[in-house]
Formats: structure tokens, C-alpha cells, sequence
């Protein structure tokens, strides 16, 4: 059976890495500044020969439509902002950290009920897979929590 400090390192783990994932996308997120996004985001489409009349490419090019220089430096520094909340989180589970397991648990424990709203509304095999993670992510912090 695995240590407590072992699990709560697993789940340090995944948390640094959402946060590496989010700040990677957030500096990439800055690079579109001062650039028609629209216009690329078409570019995008057709290179990789979509329809853009079909459903998924229509939402990403109305969300490209949306986007100006503001609402992207708003995006990149939001982005970057949660980046920092989650590793420093990994940081404090990795190292069996009593506050970082409470921001843990707070921050799981917020998102099952939206995920419950979101799969009664419509269930699917993401948001199921959403809701599984972080059930199991709570289940871990509950069972790993640091003295």
C-alpha cells in the first residue's frame, strides 16, 4: 500500500501540471497579440482542410472573432494567474504541506457540484472522466491529509 505522502505526491503531479500546461498555453496566448487572430484561425481551418460550416470549427472561429488585443492580454495574465495558484499548490502537496492540502480540498470540493449540474444536464464521456478525476483527486486528499 502506498504512503500518504506518496499519494499526495501524485496528486502534486498532476496539479503542477495543469499549471505548466495552462502557463505554456497562456505565453502562447501572447504571441497572437497585435495579430488578426481571425484571420489565422481561418488559416488554421483550412490548412487542416475543416469545414468551417460543420460544428466545431464554427465555434472555434466565432471565439476567434471575439478575441481582441484586451480580452488576449486578459486571457494570457488570467492564464498565468492560475498557472501560479497551481504550482504553488503542487509545491505545497509535494511537500505534505497542511495548507496546500486545504486549498486542495476547497479547491476539488468547488468543482463536483458544477460537474454533477454539468452531467445531469448532459452526460458525456468528458464530463465524466472531469467529474471521476476530481472525485478521486478529493478521495486521495482526504485519505493523504498531512498532520
Amino acid at each position: 500500500m502506498k504512503s500518504k505522502s506518496a499519494d499526495l505526491r501524485l496528486v502534486a503531479v498532476f496539479e503542477a501540471a495543469k499549471g505548466i500546461l495552462v502557463f505554456t498555453t497562456a505565453c502562447a496566448i501572447f504571441k497572437f497579440i497585435h495579430i488578426d487572430v481571425q484571420e489565422a484561425a481561418e488559416q488554421l481551418v483550412s490548412r487542416f482542410h475543416l469545414n468551417p460550416a460543420s460544428r466545431y470549427p464554427r465555434i472555434f472561429l466565432e471565439i476567434a472573432s471575439n478575441l481582441n488585443d484586451t480580452r488576449l492580454l486578459a486571457l494570457g495574465f488570467g492564464g498565468i494567474a492560475y498557472a501560479v495558484v497551481r504550482l504553488v499548490e503542487a509545491y505545497g502537496l509535494w511537500h505534505s504541506k497542511r495548507w496546500a492540502w486545504i486549498f486542495g480540498m476547497i479547491s476539488a470540493g468547488l468543482y463536483i457540484p458544477i460537474e454533477i449540474f454539468e452531467l445531469a444536464k448532459r452526460a458525456n464521456w468528458a464530463e465524466a472522466v472531469l467529474f471521476l478525476v476530481n472525485l478521486l483527486i478529493l478521495v486521495v486528499l482526504l485519505r493523504g491529509r498531512p498532520r
